[in-house]
Parts: C-alpha cells; structure tokens; sequence
C-alpha cells in the first residue's frame, strides 16, 4: 500500500506538478538559508558603515557622510524586501488554513502573521527615515 502512495506522488508531480509538503517545505528552507547569507552580508555592511559614521563625527568628511548614508539606504532596502518576503510567506500560510486546523495553530499563524506586518512597516518606517535625513541626526537600529 505505501508503494502505491510513493507512486501516486511521483504521478502527480510529473502531470500535474505538484508539490507535496515536504518538497514545499525544503523549498522554503533554501530561500531560509539564503536569506541568512544576506543577513551576514548586511551584517558586514553595518559595521562598515558604524566606522564612516565615526569618521565624519570625527573629521567631518562629507564624503564620509554620503558613503553611510547611501550604505544604510541599501540595507533598509534590502531588508524591506527581506521582510516583504517573510510577509507574503505569512500570508500565504493565512490563507492555507483549513477549517479543521486547530484553534492553536490558527492563533499563531495569525499571530505570526500580525508579526510579519509589523516588522515589514517598521522597516518601510526606517527606509523612509533613513531617505529623509540628511543630517544623520536619528540613529537607525534594526534586529
């Protein structure tokens, strides 16, 4: 009987290519780890832009200045379509709940997806702060 089934998947994924949860699953884990390499890049970044920050307090180099500010743009950039990704993932999972799915399981992915909103606007939010001012007077912190 397990053999029939394994065929079947095989059946449909050739005609009708369809995924089955685990191969779904394993998709997203792929972009997950790519994700990860971005966020060790924007790591990288982030430091090297703390050390143009404290070189134009320190000698007020504009150019100093113009390099930061153009390296955080980029990162804010980034992690907004970083963070839209993980919103459009979330929803997505909103709307494969079925009726029979638990009142647990609901909750958190509604809860999940909440999270995921607020952390997408909360990037839009520094994006647009870091877009507007000119004179680096807010500090720009994300997690």
């Amino acid at each position: 009987m397990n053999r029939f089934f394994k065929i079947n998947n095989v059946v449909k994924n050739i005609y009708f290519n369809m995924k089955t949860e685990d191969e779904e699953r394993l998709e997203e884990i792929k972009v997950e780890n790519f994700i990860w390499i971005i966020y060790i890049g924007i790591i990288i970044l982030s430091w090297y832009s703390n050390s143009l920050e404290k070189r134009y307090v320190l000698f007020k180099n504009s150019s100093d200045k113009n390099s930061y500010r153009g390296i955080i743009v980029f990162i804010f950039l980034v992690l907004v379509i970083v963070y839209f990704y993980f919103l459009r993932s979330s929803y997505s999972d909103v709307c494969n709940l079925k009726p029979n799915d638990t009142e647990k399981k609901k909750v958190l992915i509604y809860a999940s997806f909440l999270a995921s909103l607020l952390i997408f606007a909360s990037g839009i939010i520094f994006l647009i702060i870091a877009l507007v001012d000119d004179d680096l007077d807010v500090e720009l912190a994300f997690n």
